[in-house]
C-alpha cells in the first residue's frame, strides 16, 4: 500500500498529546480560551470586569454594567517538521519505528514551545536587576523578592505558584527545597525538583536568555497564557527521491494577561 494510507488525523492527535506530556513550561500556562489556534488568528481570553463593593444604607443602586476586560492573544508562531522515510506503511506496522519518529518530532517541538512561552518573561510585571549569581544566599534573596512581589499583588499562599530557574541557580538554591513526597521519577520528568514556601520549583534549560542574563520566572498559571494546535499533518511523495515523507505544522501563541502574577529574575554566572 502507498503513503495515501497514512492517517493524518491520528498523527496530529498523537503529536498534540505527546507535546502536552513533554512541555515543562507550557504545561503550567493558562490554556482556557475561545478561538482557533491557526497562524494569524486571535484567541479571545475572557476577562472579568471589576465589581464595586459599596456601603449599604438601606437602598440598592441600579446594578452596574461590568466592563469587558477580555484581551486577545495573537497566534503568531508557526513551526513545521518535514522528514522522509523509506516506506510509511512499513513504518506504521514495524514495531516501535513510528514511535521513534514521534518522539524525535515532539522532543524538538516541545523545546521550541517552551522557549516561546519562557520569552514572555519580558512582559513580567516585576523584574529584578541583572545579577551575577555566586552564592546560595543571593539565589534565595532573589527568589524571596519575587515571591514578595506576587504576594503584594494578591497572589495568596494557597494559590499555585511556580518557580522556574536555570540549572546553575538550582545548584545554589537546592538546599532550601522541601523534598518531594510522591513519585520522584514522574515529577522530575515534568522538571519538578522540590517545593519552597508552598511553591513548585522546576528547573529548565529553555528559559529565555537575552545574551547576558537567563530570565528565571516566578508565576501563577495565569501569569502566562498559551494556545496551540497541530494545524496540519500529511504524507506525500517527494518528487526527487524514492521515499515517502511526512510534514506537519504547529501554530501557537503566548501572552502575559496577568503581568502582576509574573516576576522575572535576571541572572548570569
Amino acid at each position: 500500500m502507498s503513503y495515501a494510507n497514512f492517517k493524518p488525523t491520528f498523527w496530529a492527535k498523537e503529536i498534540q498529546v505527546a507535546l502536552e506530556a513533554k512541555c515543562k513550561i507550557v504545561n503550567d500556562c493558562w490554556t482556557a480560551f475561545e478561538g482557533e489556534c491557526k497562524k494569524g488568528e486571535k484567541v479571545k481570553i475572557i476577562g472579568l470586569g471589576e465589581v464595586t463593593i459599596g456601603d449599604y444604607n438601606g437602598l440598592l443602586p441600579d446594578p452596574e454594567t461590568l466592563a469587558d476586560s477580555s484581551v486577545y492573544m495573537e497566534i503568531d508562531q508557526a513551526k513545521y517538521f518535514n522528514f522522509k522515510i523509506d516506506d510509511i506503511d512499513k513504518a506504521q506496522t514495524r514495531e516501535g519505528l513510528m514511535e521513534m519518529y514521534l518522539d524525535e518530532v515532539t522532543d524538538k517541538m516541545a523545546r521550541v514551545r517552551d522557549r516561546h512561552a519562557a520569552s514572555i518573561a519580558l512582559q513580567a510585571g516585576g523584574m529584578s536587576a541583572s545579577t551575577k549569581l555566586t552564592t546560595p544566599k543571593d539565589a534565595k534573596a532573589l527568589i524571596d523578592a519575587g515571591l514578595l512581589y506576587l504576594r503584594e499583588n494578591n497572589v495568596e499562599i494557597e494559590d499555585k505558584v511556580f518557580i522556574e530557574i536555570p540549572y546553575f541557580m538550582y545548584q545554589l538554591f537546592k538546599d532550601n527545597l522541601v523534598e518531594l513526597k510522591t513519585n520522584n521519577d514522574e515529577l522530575i520528568k515534568k522538571g519538578i525538583v522540590g517545593m519552597y514556601d508552598n511553591c513548585v520549583v522546576k528547573y529548565s534549560n529553555n528559559l529565555y536568555n537575552d545574551g547576558t542574563d537567563t530570565y528565571a520566572m516566578i508565576r501563577t498559571k495565569k501569569g502566562i497564557a498559551f494556545a496551540s494546535g497541530i494545524d496540519q499533518t500529511e504524507a506525500y511523495r517527494p518528487e526527487k527521491s524514492f521515499s515517502d515523507a511526512i510534514k506537519g505544522l504547529n501554530t501557537f501563541g503566548a501572552k502575559s494577561v496577568r503581568p502582576k502574577e509574573l516576576y522575572a529574575i535576571k541572572v548570569h554566572k
